[in-house]
């Protein structure tokens, strides 16, 4: 195989701005079908041309041009940065130049992880004429919901800080090279990133000078919009659904900060796409994987879920060439041997297909949280079951925001340790967790579906949070993380119009949870682990309901957080279950 590639071009935006992108194309006898990749991490960066996306020489082999661009403002493009502002326009108006060119066919695809996902939902918003096919992958089509807050409301800090400082040092380093930047800039951002944990620490948290005169729509917008309003909802995509007629092959990771945006991409795409291809075209692959790049192996310090659970053992670039192949060169049997639904089943540790995302089998159980005593810490009293609760018992914890709970694992964007399924048995010793487990197992019991926890609740404060922790304990004690998330109360009944509590007062809430794929084994155990911390994945709330963002850790005050439990507050948290 022999190809060409064309660097630097630059492709002009309705604005005038340029925006450079390298061309790669095969020696073709005519036009050729394209694939779009566009980033801000750099498209001379080979690193950004794998992971979850596919191989592009074995692109090129079957026939596709691919188009790789730096997004407006970043390494070799024109204009200014600002996250999500420019990226449904400058998206649009490059599927329209690409179409335009003689070496293409006037099919154009897109692919590409993270903000490349991003990148192309928004396009697709566009319904631009000629975009064919989306292939996002670990993603969101939702902003606000991931990666900058949790679907209850509560900031991502760490996602936040981190992201906001790589890319600050990116801009100052590309200030820097034009001779209009201060390198000292680039030494205090890389010092940020070296004492991260202080970062994190540091209040208030819209208080980050250099975050400002960098990447000020991170501080401005991400952290100084709580709530989502109207500015969420005009960078939000799927708030669009309708407007979307491109079928989405849509890839996650069980352990990725974005897959619940994977999955509702995948279930909302199919209820009210704009086109019936678009509805009936949506595919849906879930593995083993965490955002960071050690988690798509599937293998991590507490838990190596085989060989077969790698990106590269689940044959990504195959099933997306499979993908394109029926979207842009209209071979309408290249899916047949594709099943809708490719999930990685973990517990027994092996691929499934299915038919539709949530499983239509799925036998909905609500376990109780039980126990006669007190359910605080790992050996405490605390016990689930799936019998009905007679007698009521509430549990008491203090919530200080100046002592949270650290994250251990799950769904982050951990720039400087792991993430994915770590063992939350550090954590088991505070009694400010609350723990609740099953009898070990004797039979299996797959939970694969959409995990929610049902809270009868009560604070001393007029604001606070609750989060809850699904856990598959395993014979020799380790306690993996499976699933969890988090409510601020303020946020119970709307994200975009907050309501204070009375203190004292019960409130039944709903914590989402998201979802998993786990086969708890005989010998194991489930549990339970509910808190109001977790911390810096997500910021701490200061209990005092004022805006959390400006707020010194001085302002902060201590919860006195209850969990109602029984007969008259029926607490529970309800699996997915599969009985197969």
């Amino acid at each position: 195989m022999s190809y060409k590639v064309s660097v630097d071009v630059l492709v002009p935006m309705r604005d005038g701005t340029k925006l450079a992108t390298n061309i790669w194309l095969p020696d073709s006898d005519g036009p050729v079908p394209l694939l779009l990749m566009r980033g801000p991490y750099g498209k001379d960066m080979f690193a950004v041309y794998g992971a979850a996306s596919p191989n592009i020489f074995e692109l090129m082999k079957h026939g596709y041009g691919v188009a790789v661009q730096d997004c407006r403002g970043t390494f070799a493009s024109e204009g200014t940065f600002d996250p999500h502002v420019a990226d449904a326009d400058d998206g649009a108006d490059t599927v329209r130049w690409l179409v335009e060119q003689d070496w293409c066919d006037g099919n154009v695809g897109s692919f590409g992880g993270s903000y490349l996902g991003f990148v192309q939902w928004h396009t697709a918003s566009t319904g631009v004429p000629g975009l064919k096919a989306i292939a996002p992958a670990m993603t969101s089509v939702d902003q606000y919901r991931a990666p900058w807050y949790s679907r209850g409301g509560a900031l991502s800090l760490e996602c936040v800080l981190g992201w906001s400082t790589v890319m600050s040092l990116n801009l100052a380093r590309r200030a820097v090279g034009r001779g209009d930047g201060d390198p000292a800039d680039m030494v205090q951002l890389a010092g940020g990133m070296a004492d991260f944990a202080s970062l994190t620490a540091s209040t208030p948290v819209s208080d980050h000078p250099l975050l400002k005169k960098h990447l000020p729509w991170m501080v401005d917008v991400a952290i100084g919009h709580p709530e989502r309003d109207e500015t969420w909802a005009e960078l939000s995509a799927l708030d669009r659904v309708s407007s979307i007629t491109t079928p989405a092959l849509n890839i996650g990771g069980w352990y990725d900060l974005f897959y619940g945006e994977t999955l509702r991409a995948y279930t909302e795409m199919k209820a009210r796409a704009g086109s019936p291809e678009a509805r009936a075209g949506q595919r849906l692959v879930m593995g083993p994987w965490s955002h960071n790049a050690a988690g798509l192996l599937g293998f991590y310090p507490d838990r190596n879920f085989g060989p077969t659970a790698s990106l590269d053992a689940a044959q990504l670039t195959e099933a997306q060439i499979a993908f394109f192949d029926r979207w842009l060169k209209g071979r309408e049997d290249a899916l047949d041997d594709l099943a809708p639904v490719r999930l990685f089943v973990m517990g027994i540790d092996r691929w499934r297909d299915e038919q539709d995302w949530p499983l239509p089998d799925t036998d909905y159980t609500a376990y109780y949280l039980g126990g006669e005593g007190p359910a605080n810490t790992g050996t405490g009293a605390g016990r689930l079951t799936t019998s009905e609760p007679t007698g009521d018992t509430t549990d008491t914890y203090l919530y200080d925001p100046r002592r949270p709970i650290p994250s251990v694992g799950g769904t982050r964007l951990n720039l400087v340790g792991y993430d994915g399924p770590l063992d939350q048995r550090p954590l088991h010793s505070r009694d400010d967790i609350l723990c609740f487990i099953t009898d070990v197992l004797d039979q299996p019991v797959e939970v694969t579906g959409p995990v929610t926890a049902t809270l009868y609740v009560s604070s001393s404060a007029v604001d606070t949070d609750f989060t809850a922790k699904l856990v598959d304990v395993h014979p020799d004690g380790k306690a993996i993380i499976l699933c969890d998330g988090i409510q601020r109360m303020r946020y119970r009944n709307s994200l975009s119009v907050p309501e204070l509590m009375t203190p004292d007062e019960v409130y039944e809430i709903s914590i989402d949870l998201i979802a998993t794929s786990n086969v708890f084994l005989p010998g194991h155990r489930i549990m339970v682990e509910i808190a109001s911390s977790n911390f810096p994945r997500y910021d701490r709330n200061s209990n005092t309901g004022g805006v959390i963002a400006d707020e010194h850790e001085s302002d902060m005050v201590v919860a006195v957080n209850r969990i109602h439990r029984g007969a008259e507050y029926p607490s529970r948290i309800i699996l997915p279950i599969i009985n197969r």
